[in-house]
């Protein structure tokens, strides 16, 4: 049975949240505020956590980075902050996902469950060294990519990218960390540069590179490699 811990001070939404995830056999434990947050992450292990960021004695910002520090939990932020910068600052912190309040509790619940399958896959498997897609094959290992057509022929930039994609599937990956990753600090708002290799990348990847079904693109965000 999935564990989620849910970080949030409005009351009303927390009972919600419980009643909702609790119908679907979810364990639920509850946090106020960071400092309840930190010890719960440590000691009931949450299979993910679902974060507010306006908590009253720290900014969830800031609980996402201190997670980070000895924690790989899938971290859904749940925020009434709808600015770009607040969802690209919350996901260079480390989230995986950002959803923005209102929301309807069917979308909710269906990031919950992409969140617990990428955790339950990543406790299967401990090093990811081939990616199999209906439309190419990522080695890892070899640095290789191939298609049916043959073997993908990759610049290291492109190979780079690619490679952070695909290493954490599933997960939203903001402009700043990729281009920081891939390029260098020094290149944290060239987001240009993201656009130019990314289309470079769907043009030998994808079937259809207009409307791409593995390298999408989070307007505004950032990137996720859907495998």
């Amino acid at each position: 049975m999935p564990r989620v811990l849910v970080v949030e001070d409005d009351v009303q939404l927390v009972r919600a949240l419980k009643i909702n995830l609790q119908a679907r056999t979810y364990e639920v434990e509850e946090a106020s505020d960071a400092g309840s947050a930190l010890r719960l992450a440590a000691t009931c292990k949450p299979d993910v956590i679902l974060l507010d960021l306006g908590l009253p004695d720290l900014d969830g910002v800031e609980l996402i980075t201190m997670i980070r520090g000895w924690s790989r939990v899938p971290i859904l932020v749940l925020s009434a902050r709808h600015l770009s910068e607040d969802k690209v600052r919350a996901l260079d912190a480390g989230a995986d996902d950002y959803v923005t309040k209102p929301f309807s509790m069917d979308e909710l619940l269906a990031r919950l469950r992409a969140a617990t399958r990428r955790r339950q896959a990543t406790a299967d498997t401990p090093e990811l060294t081939v990616v199999t897609t209906d439309g190419f094959t990522i080695d890892l290992a070899a640095k290789k990519v191939q298609r049916d057509s043959g073997t993908v022929r990759l610049t290291p930039t492109e190979w780079h990218l690619l490679e952070v994609l695909v290493t954490s599937p599933g997960r939203l990956v903001s402009q700043r960390a990729l281009l920081r990753e891939v390029w260098g600090p020094t290149y944290a708002e060239n987001t240009n540069y993201l656009r130019v290799y990314m289309a470079q990348l769907r043009r030998k990847l994808e079937a259809d590179p207009a409307h791409p079904r593995y390298l999408i693109t989070e307007p505004g965000m950032g990137y996720r490699f859907e495998p």
